[in-house]
């Protein structure tokens, strides 16, 4: 989560007489819509007939497996296995870091008479399981007490994360970043600072299945295309499901987003991110939010009892502590709000809402609020809420999204493959990129500060990236990074000085 909820109304009673001003009208309930699928969007193929969602491909080749056994190390039969490989871990407790670097490997945890293999980091690791290759599955593994991430992807395409249960990783639960073609499904996440499942840069990614409680942000969405958040119950976050754009990252873009079939509700938790960081600021309360992200269709969701708001649309402009990215589109465009059953939200909302609220002349807790610019946007079904903003929004011309089952590719993406040429580029983008952008504070400093500390000196920074410590004091520290190699290190500290946003 790179952005917080507070403040984001804040300017907004500068609309009266303006933008949202409009006398509210009784109006007679809208005559039932005509059924009709949108077909907008990825258009895929076979993979939006198929019955099972796969983003891994089927290997046909023989394949060997490699088990490990309580007090056995994972990443040992990770070094001794071969593209195509299974590794079965079976129960036990692990202390360790897996990192895969090597495509088609299959780490399956084994579960007998409910006992699971368990990830523990002990509070002293950052990272649990890393993955850099292509065609990478992960399920069945119990992962807790880490300080940085669950299970990561840095720019590995074609995988599939399922059937884990992840508790109090530190910033974030499941974060693929940088990959293309994957599913995250049948997961469960609780006790996360950040993000529980985090879709960063990424593109045709199926989140579904996942049920994400307790946690300051459940699922993102950001700056990441074709994607869908289906059937998943997310409660008792801080905030639920978000879609958004983060200025100063490299992919500038978040659109083709589909939300739908979710239980969203009591998404009120109090915000326990870690202090100075980013998510420390959003209040509790808002159900579904979407900022500066276009195309998003939010359809059959069950939102409920979400105090601050049930879908909240903001731009770029109403947002506190975003950096202007003169590259990133600021407004959130072509959102479409169809059937959605809205129940007791805003019941406690922000001074601002109840502001705005005024300024319409309206009363009572509102499911929608949007603010700022949100150029052809619709939603149906429009005098079934209380609203903020929304007046002007014509009905959408469909009705449900029947039509598509996915965005996964028919055929898989193919490998990202890295070289001497490309290292450094592609591990700031896919490791860098989590916590840091060129202008804005994620988790970590802007990249132009580190820039100004280090200048012509990237070795220095390659040593602090391998052995970190904690330099501010109003941010958390920075995890070691030193599984990457010391070329690698090299490598994306020489590229990272040399960036331009």
């Amino acid at each position: 989560m790179k952005f917080w909820i507070a403040g984001v109304i804040l300017g907004a009673l500068s609309f009266t007489g303006g933008m949202f001003y409009q006398k509210s009208r009784q109006s007679e309930p809208a005559a039932p819509l005509q059924e009709a699928s949108y077909h907008g969007g990825f258009q895929a193929g076979k993979a939006s007939k198929d019955q099972n969602l796969r983003a891994v491909p089927e290997d046909s080749s023989p394949r060997a497996t490699h088990d490990v056994r309580n007090g056995q190390s994972i990443m040992a039969a990770i070094k001794q296995a071969q593209p195509g490989d299974t590794v079965r871990v079976f129960p036990g407790t692990y202390t360790e870091t897996v990192y895969i670097d090597k495509d088609n490997i299959r780490l399956q945890g084994v579960i007998q008479k409910g006992q699971w293999p368990e990830l523990n980091g002990e509070k002293r690791l950052n990272d649990a399981i890393l993955y850099s290759g292509n065609n990478i599955i992960v399920e069945n593994f119990r992962i807790t007490k880490y300080k940085g991430n669950g299970i990561m992807g840095q720019a590995g395409n074609n995988f599939e994360i399922r059937n884990n249960i992840i508790v109090d990783t530190g910033v974030y639960g499941i974060f693929p970043q940088l990959g293309t073609n994957g599913i995250v499904e049948y997961n469960v996440l609780s006790g996360i600072e950040d993000a529980a499942i985090y879709v960063g840069m990424s593109d045709h990614i199926h989140v579904a299945h996942n049920e994400v409680f307790d946690n300051v942000a459940g699922i993102e969405i950001e700056n990441s295309r074709h994607a869908i958040v289906e059937n998943n119950m997310v409660y008792n976050n801080t905030g639920g499901i978000l879609v958004f754009i983060t200025p100063g990252l490299p992919i500038k873009t978040t659109y083709d987003v589909i939300v739908r079939n979710n239980f969203v509700t009591r998404n009120n938790h109090k915000n326990f991110g870690a202090p100075g960081s980013t998510v420390a600021g959003i209040p509790a309360g808002t159900g579904i939010l979407v900022m500066a992200a276009d195309e998003v269709i939010i359809e059959n969701n069950i939102i409920t009892h979400n105090k601050t708001a049930g879908i909240l649309i903001t731009d770029h402009g109403h947002a506190s502590n975003i950096t202007v990215d003169e590259e990133s589109e600021p407004n959130a465009d072509k959102i479409m709000i169809l059937s959605n059953l809205m129940e007791h939200n805003g019941y406690d909302t922000i001074s601002d809402v109840k502001a705005l609220l005024l300024t319409e002349f309206k009363s009572g807790n509102p499911d929608i609020v949007r603010v700022g610019p949100s150029r052809d946007s619709c939603i149906n079904y429009k005098d079934r809420y209380i609203t903020v903003g929304v007046d002007s929004f014509p009905s959408c011309s469909f009705t449900n999204t029947d039509s598509i089952k996915t965005y996964l590719l028919d055929t898989p993406a193919p490998p990202r493959i890295i070289d001497k040429t490309n290292q450094g580029k592609l591990t700031y983008l896919g490791i860098c990129t989590g916590c840091h952008s060129y202008t804005g504070r994620l988790i970590g400093p802007p990249v132009e500060k580190i820039q100004s500390l280090y200048r012509n000196n990237p070795k220095a920074l390659a040593d602090f990236i391998a052995r970190p410590y904690k330099k501010r004091p109003d941010y958390p520290e920075m995890p070691p990074q030193d599984y990457l190699s010391e070329e690698v290190r090299l490598a994306v500290a020489e590229y990272l000085l040399k960036l331009e946003n």
